[in-house]
């Protein structure tokens, strides 16, 4: 359990110019800045076992909560009765921001695909990378599924045999209709239904898809079984999400305004707001999960389609957790959620780019190897999109419906496509129950297989 932050003194500035605090005065106004000297904004928890221990710790949390009151900014409401979550912009978030405007915005896709030269390959290597999300939301919230397996059931489009399955496929069909939805207004009833779309048909009396919770029986326990969250109450759900959309369907993008907010920034508030708000028996993480995607899509960041943050919250559910726990013990100081998620946000951006980079590096060398030898000239343009999505790593196998999904033909040309590689010793292919899998071999078989066939 964390430790809950002290009651803060009265006038605590005038109690360290006062004895016996007054010969530590130097070392009290140290901590008079609202992060710590490596830029982290830190909750008490955290804090108590930094300040100096012959400080007195209320006293030294009294100063910092100063310091933050002084630049705090009301963000949201929620709850009944109402209340404010505020905030303060960090240096991490500030770092996060700009590398999002870079890197994730429609724009910043749009000159990846242009700049690789093969739009055709970028988007296969991107519809590739939509399923982590699926998949990773669904494990963070207990599917016991392997994303290997996971994956296979998605690209193979088999039908799901266990609840944990479907709740990868409702991850799924939810991701794809918040894509869907991105220029529909937020509201209480787009929230419902998009909880119907992803857990409709898992456990129907146990999630209740698309209702909200009638009772006061939900709340959020931690890995040992303590409450620590008792959502607010059941009755007023409808109207408080409906406040809650009112705030998202306000526009915050003029940079001239005090009341600014970045997209990413309201996004993860969005985020924390669907959480702290419970209102369904279960699958609450998921959609809130979601919804913050459906923001982002909404404020033209499209890369995020193929952004998987849910992949790094699974590898850290517990600092996932905590940071709901911080911004609810210390007065709905929300700075401690967008913080982290900030950080999570950094390093799967981070990832998508390190992907893009590596794509564009082997799409380089690819090309640069078939021209050399003979062998480009014998590929269309088809053969030549999976061959190199193949030869990324990217996907393993490939069938003809998987295929023909990603590059957006018939699934006749797309079982050509495959057995038009398997005919130039490229491809092998294997029967699969009553499907044909496709593999690209070993690269220096590849080579040497065509330099029998060219001699």
């Amino acid at each position: 359990m964390i430790k809950l932050p002290p009651s803060v003194p009265e006038g605590v500035f005038v109690l360290i110019g006062q004895e016996p605090h007054l010969q530590h005065l130097s070392d009290y106004m140290k901590l008079t800045q609202p992060t710590d000297s490596q830029g982290r904004y830190l909750h008490f928890d955290q804090l108590r076992h930094r300040f100096p221990k012959h400080l007195d710790q209320a006293i030294c949390w009294g100063i910092v909560k100063y310091e933050r009151s002084r630049l705090y900014q009301q963000i949201l409401p929620v709850g009944t009765p109402e209340a404010w979550c505020k905030f303060l912009l960090t240096p991490t978030a500030q770092r996060v921001v700009s590398t999002v405007d870079r890197y994730a915005s429609t724009a910043a896709l749009e000159y990846m695909s242009s700049k690789i030269g093969k739009a055709a390959h970028i988007k296969y290597l991107l519809n590739d990378l939509i399923e982590d999300e699926a998949i990773s939301s669904s494990q963070l919230e207990g599917a016991a599924t392997t994303t290997l397996v996971a994956k296979d059931m998605l690209k193979r489009e088999r039908l799901p045999r266990t609840p944990d399955e479907k709740m990868i496929i409702g991850n799924y069909r939810m991701m794809r209709f918040a894509w869907d939805k991105r220029n529909a207004p937020l509201s209480a009833e787009l929230i419902a239904e998009m909880h119907e779309v992803g857990v409709q048909g898992i456990d129907d009396d146990k999630y209740s898809p698309g209702s909200f919770r009638l009772n006061d029986d939900v709340v959020v326990q931690d890995g040992d079984s303590n409450v620590v969250h008792t959502p607010p109450p059941a009755e007023g759900i409808a109207k408080r999400l409906g406040r809650l959309a009112d705030w998202i369907n306000t526009c915050h993008d003029d940079a001239t305004t005090s009341r600014y907010l970045h997209p990413l920034i309201k996004g993860i508030s969005l985020h924390f707001a669907l959480g702290y708000e419970h209102p369904f028996r279960d699958g609450n993480g998921r959609v809130a999960r979601a919804l913050f995607y459906w923001f982002m899509f909404k404020s033209d960041y499209a890369a995020f389609r193929y952004i998987s943050i849910s992949v790094l919250l699974k590898n850290a559910a517990v600092q996932y957790g905590t940071s709901y726990l911080y911004t609810e013990t210390d007065e709905l100081d929300l700075t401690y959620f967008i913080d982290y998620q900030c950080s999570v946000v950094q390093r799967a951006v981070d990832s998508f780019k390190a992907s893009y980079e590596k794509s564009v590096k082997e799409a380089e060398s690819f090309e640069q190897w078939l021209w050399e030898s003979g062998l480009y000239k014998e590929l269309n343009e088809k053969q030549k999109t999976v061959f190199q999505v193949a030869k990324s790593g990217t996907a393993k196998q490939f069938t003809a419906v998987n295929v023909k999904e990603n590059l957006g033909c018939s699934y006749n040309t797309a079982s050509a496509v495959l057995n038009g590689l398997v005919e130039l010793n490229i491809f092998v292919k294997k029967k699969q129950g009553r499907e044909w899998v496709f593999s690209m071999r070993d690269q220096a078989e590849i080579q040497k297989n065509w330099l029998k066939t060219s001699r």
